[in-house]
């Protein structure tokens, strides 16, 4: 009986302890430079409905359900997506544009879990009619995937999902 209480006492310290230790936050973000003006390169981003040319999340599930509502590239659209498992179901809405630099947008997965993630597009002139585009998503771990993230980090679940994002923009953009 006393060696359950110890074994127990000693799993709940263990859990408080990774609680502790645990990251609270995560920022996953990729950038990259394409051969276009930025005004072009920004325009282009501030649409939704843009996105699936070039999101590896619209790869992984073609016949995804979409709908979206709002007037596209204002603040307060909104697109939805049901997909397969893979790409899960959720929703995101521009929540506010700095015209010629930044949108930021609330990404909402509804599955295969519940979370909320801010996410944003960045665009910089670098000069010669390049631009560099930095696109990523923030927020915090909540217990208990406060403690998973420090065996598996996000950036390590979805990173090589914006380097593909990323490229496919690239491609988009420049041909």
């Amino acid at each position: 009986m006393y060696t359950l209480i110890y074994v127990l006492g000693g799993l709940l310290v263990l859990v408080v302890v990774l609680s502790l230790i645990a990251p609270k936050t995560y920022d996953v973000f990729r950038i990259v430079e394409i051969a276009r003006p930025k005004y072009e390169v920004f325009n282009y981003l501030t649409s939704l409905k843009n996105m699936d040319e070039w999101s590896p999340w619209a790869k992984k599930d073609p016949n995804m359900e979409k709908k979206f509502t709002g007037t596209d590239g204002e603040v307060g659209a909104q697109s939805y997506w049901k997909g397969n498992k893979d790409v899960g179901e959720g929703e995101q809405e521009i929540k506010n544009i700095v015209e010629g630099e930044r949108i930021d947008s609330e990404l909402r997965f509804l599955k295969p879990f519940k979370s909320t993630s801010d996410c944003y597009i960045k665009v910089e002139d670098t000069g010669s009619g390049t631009t560099k585009v930095t696109w990523g998503f923030s927020g915090k771990n909540k217990f208990p995937m406060s403690i998973f993230s420090l065996f598996k980090s996000m950036d390590s679940m979805v990173g090589s999902d914006f380097e593909e994002g990323m490229a496919s923009l690239k491609e988009v953009l420049e041909t």
